[in-house]
């Protein structure tokens, strides 16, 4: 052992980082440059993480935040968050080729609010306002057919004209217990609430807050390393939290503030399920070269899910 470095325990969370729908998304970006040839253009970015949005616009993808950024003839990729509608149909009305990178999970909400519109079913949406995953559901479905809920204390206070009308339905990346506790509002409220049949929160997320809640309490604190526009990634600083554990969000290694880890002998670590592993591995070589580090992974789950990639880039 190296006397002049702080011994410092890091309990490492798995599941952690990429999931399946990410794992796809960045695959079909890269796909659709080897097919097509760059630039291919990408609505917003693929996923909420900087690095990995950096590492594709070096192999050739330009990012936009509209279809009116693109140009035409060439191709684009629609981001894993979903987008509503108008905007494929926009880009076929363009001639535009596009290739839908939206995470199946994110698709099968989209069905099942077509399908509830369908029966004639209000949709209360349990979410967080303007994120792109929102906006994209919200935009499958006709004006007015939907409301946001985004606290209990919406849930308490919304107003629904046809309460034995109704079902709900949730973003997929939001904390679990936040969303038990609405969803339980809803149903005291409106007792003909329908559920949907499945668990609309995506198995990565939930997987990461279980994995995130078995080594909070044996930790002093905890580095979630995720993009502060990542929704289940600040969920994981809030599940931190939760259980009583001090938890900050950092993009990379460069972030750690020194100081905050004074008095901590042992360090949770986990990353949300946009960050890449070679990230978790640089906090590891960053804090290894301050302290004398003992490594500890904690598996709680392990995840053997895999999506199919698009018709038409299989080949590629």
């Amino acid at each position: 052992m190296n006397d002049s470095k702080t011994a410092l325990t890091l309990l490492i969370a798995a599941p952690r980082g990429f999931c399946a729908g990410v794992d796809r998304a960045i695959r079909i970006v890269e796909l659709a440059i080897e097919k097509y040839g760059a630039p291919v253009y990408v609505r917003h970015e693929i996923v909420h993480n900087r690095y990995v949005v950096d590492a594709l616009k070096e192999q050739g993808a330009i990012f936009v935040e509209t279809l009116e950024d693109v140009p035409d003839g060439v191709p684009v990729v629609f981001s894993a968050h979903g987008v509503p509608k108008a905007v494929p149909a926009k880009a076929e009305e363009r001639g535009l080729e596009y290739v839908d990178a939206t995470c199946p999970l994110v698709s099968k909400v989209h069905r099942q609010a077509e399908r509830l519109v369908e029966k004639g079913q209000h949709i209360v949406f349990i979410g967080h306002r303007d994120h792109p995953e929102v906006v994209g559901t919200f935009g499958q479905v006709p004006p007015g057919a939907m409301t946001l809920v985004e606290t209990a204390q919406d849930a308490e206070s919304v107003e629904i004209p046809d309460a034995d009308n109704l079902g709900f339905l949730t973003q997929t990346t939001l904390s679990v217990d936040d969303t038990i506790e609405i969803i339980d509002v809803l149903r005291r409220r409106f007792p003909n609430i329908n559920a949907p049949r499945s668990e609309d929160i995506c198995y990565a997320t939930s997987n990461r807050q279980d994995a995130v809640k078995a080594i909070a309490a044996s930790c002093d604190a905890m580095l979630v390393i995720g993009a502060p526009n990542s929704s289940n990634s600040l969920r994981l600083v809030e599940v931190a939290e939760r259980e009583g554990t001090s938890a900050r969000l950092i993009q990379r290694a460069t972030e750690i503030d020194f100081e905050w880890l004074d008095g901590v002998a042992t360090l949770g670590i986990t990353a949300g399920a946009s960050a890449p592993e070679i990230l978790v591995r640089e906090v590891v070589d960053w804090l290894a070269e301050r302290f004398d580090i003992t490594e500890r992974e904690v598996e709680t789950t392990r995840e053997k899910m895999l999506f199919k990639l698009p018709r038409g880039l299989e080949a590629a």
